[in-house]
């Protein structure tokens, strides 16, 4: 269920069929950006407003490791993109600064009744800011 959300949202751009899986009161956090939403209606939102339009164009994941039981998920991805745009949902206030990074990021997922519950995303700020010349924490 979570490989076809995120392939749905990432690689399809399919924001119904990235949505049609979460429970009623889905979240999604993003950290340490602090973005995201709370409600499906409000991670649909976000999705659509915040996240979407502003994809890398070469985006790309690489799984490095996966530990699932029945209600949680944990994995541990590469995440490698050229910072070409605005990312809101990632690096709120810092322009494009037209660098190749790739960081370590991991997503914990929960799941209730057959469906995603929560997402817990996070990354490796302080690496991701050094590669790309930005600003970093602090």
């Amino acid at each position: 269920m979570w490989d076809g959300h995120r392939d749905a949202l990432l690689t399809q751009r399919d924001l119904a069929a990235a949505v049609e899986p979460l429970a009623p009161g889905a979240s999604v956090q993003h950290l340490p950006a602090g973005t995201g939403a709370v409600g499906r209606p409000a991670v649909q939102r976000f999705y659509a407003e915040e996240f979407l339009p502003y994809l890398p164009g070469d985006l790309g994941l690489a799984r490095i490791s996966r530990t699932v039981d029945r209600f949680r998920l944990v994995d541990e991805l590469t995440v490698s993109f050229t910072h070409d745009r605005e990312l809101p949902w990632l690096l709120p206030g810092v322009p494009p600064t037209h660098q190749r990074a790739e960081v370590l990021a991991i997503a914990v997922v929960s799941f209730e009744r057959g469906q995603i519950r929560g997402q817990r995303i996070l990354w490796d700020y302080a690496t991701l800011t050094a590669q790309l010349g930005a600003p970093g924490p602090g």
